[in-house]
């Protein structure tokens, strides 16, 4: 059967999403994920963008084993330059160079004429084999371009040493049909395409980016660009749990196959959200929170048969964690450490250590602990084990009748800082405090709290968005107690400012 590579963007257009900024340890977590996840490419970053970005690509390609590394880079030398700066420490190494075909790009964005953009892409490809073997190709906005000048551009690709030819619908405005037709013609009309790998890079806005990926396959595609969630600009990019779910549960129709660990789903649905702060919805296919549920009675005797009635895959099949209860306050070391590894995490023994001491505590506090509870404590502590301010204290005052209080003891680098404060309401009241308590102009922009598992004493999940001057940063706190929770995701965040 012919095999599907799997290009995964998270780490760049996902990125790109307001408020899914990461930092390098974030990224580096991100891409180790990836890996286990199986894809073929991790296209890192935006080289030329930032500092930062060139740095997180260089520590992301030295880390990765066994994939390809990509850096995206404008049809400009500089560009180039950058992205080869960033990839060359990879075991495979890829310079991913765009440049629009579209006659509203060419007009209205680069002001160039169909002759310099040709030209101008043979060029470049050109300049990025000198560095690399593996050199992609992207005709930006190739759905809303002219199919015959789609041809002489990518023509012009290939001849000068292209590998792979993108073909992407930048603004989600084509149609499966369209975009099969679109493949299906480009295919059988530019010369020597099937010596390269054809790819498709899908967005969403109007709801139909994982519906074109799988037409582009089934036409003759053989590389899907994606993100986990399907995060990305604007309304996001074709999610590649909902792609490759398609065709492993399709595989009657598509009749292909491909290299992703389907069993690494769930688990990097959730790094995600934790690290982004945006969840799923609780309708969102393959991971979000109802994609198992069966409420309808008709639905529940159906299952409770045979599950093939309603299920046309398995939660196990995706790597969802059975919630039960697998541990308790009397459980030892060794079996808490058994249980992550049957859920999938690789802790060094500081990780552990921390996250064994977290639960510990939980389970004084919570009778029943489920594979939810700790997917939550070990990510959190994971996620907050480097962060320089560490809550040490609060205590709160508040009531529906007089103004909430809030004394916030804080460790800061190592030093302890106690400060209060009122507010309107005893989060208000304790964001204020530490505010005072770092000396920093920090606005709140969003904030949410929701709980990882059911019943009273549920651990409550508390994701903040804040802003200094013109950065925004996400933090995530866990706790039984909300108020503690929110704190510690205030925390997290302004750790990242720094």
């Amino acid at each position: 059967m012919k095999r599907i590579k799997f290009f995964d963007t998270t780490l760049r257009d996902g990125e790109q999403s307001p408020g899914c900024s990461m930092n390098l340890h974030e990224k580096l977590e991100v891409a180790a994920q990836l890996e286990k996840l199986n894809v073929d490419v991790i296209e890192a970053g935006f080289a030329i963008a930032s500092a930062g970005d060139l740095e997180s690509i260089k520590a992301i390609a030295k880390a990765v084993k066994g994939r390809s590394v990509a850096s995206l880079s404008r049809a400009l030398e500089k560009d180039i330059d950058a992205a080869w700066e960033a990839v060359k420490g990879a075991e495979g190494p890829r310079i991913h160079t765009f440049l629009a075909t579209s006659p509203i790009h060419m007009h209205h964005k680069l002001r160039m004429t169909p002759e310099q953009v040709v030209e101008r892409t043979a060029s470049m490809v050109a300049y990025a084999k000198k560095f690399c073997s593996d050199v992609e190709f992207s005709a930006e906005d190739a759905s809303r371009s002219e199919w015959p000048f789609l041809i002489q551009v990518l023509d012009a690709a290939i001849k000068n040493g292209a590998t792979v030819l993108n073909v992407p619908d930048t603004v989600g405005y084509t149609t499966p049909e369209e975009m099969y037709n679109l493949i299906h013609f480009l295919k059988n009309n530019v010369p020597n395409i099937d010596k390269v790998d054809i790819s498709v890079h899908c967005h969403n806005d109007l709801g139909l980016g994982v519906a074109n990926s799988l037409a582009a396959i089934r036409a003759g595609a053989t590389q899907v660009e994606c993100t986990i969630n399907g995060i990305g600009e604007r309304a996001g990019n074709a999610a590649i749990e909902e792609i490759v779910m398609g065709l492993a549960t399709r595989k009657d129709y598509y009749n292909l196959t491909y290299n992703i660990d389907t069993t690494q789903i769930y688990r990097s649905s959730r790094l995600i959200q934790t690290i982004t702060g945006v969840n799923v919805p609780p309708n969102k296919s393959i991971v979000g929170p109802n994609a198992f549920a069966h409420e309808s009675g008709i639905h529940q005797h159906g299952v409770l048969a045979e599950k093939t009635t309603y299920e046309i895959m398995t939660p196990e099949s995706v790597g969802i964690p059975k919630n039960v209860m697998v541990l308790g306050k009397h459980s030892g070391r060794h079996a808490f450490d058994d249980r992550l590894k049957e859920l999938g995490y690789e802790l060094d023994k500081v990780e552990i250590d921390a996250a064994f001491a977290r639960f510990k505590t939980l389970a004084d506090k919570k009778k029943v602990i489920s594979d939810f509870d700790l997917e939550a404590i070990v990510s959190d502590e994971v996620n907050t084990s480097e962060d320089e301010i560490k809550l040490v204290n609060f205590e709160i005052s508040s009531s529906n009748k007089t103004i909430s209080t809030a004394k916030v003891e804080l460790s800061i680098n190592g030093k302890i800082v106690e400060k209060s404060s009122e507010g309107a309401g005893p989060i208000n009241a304790a964001f204020t405090a530490i505010n005072l308590a770092i000396g920093a102009e920090v606005e709140l922009e969003d904030f949410t709290i929701h709980s990882v598992t059911e019943g009273e004493d549920a651990l409550g999940e508390a994701i903040v968005k804040i802003k200094k001057g013109k950065i925004i940063a996400t933090g995530r706190g866990v706790s039984n107690d909300i108020v503690e929770a929110s704190i510690k995701a205030y925390l997290n965040g302004l750790d990242k400012f720094n």
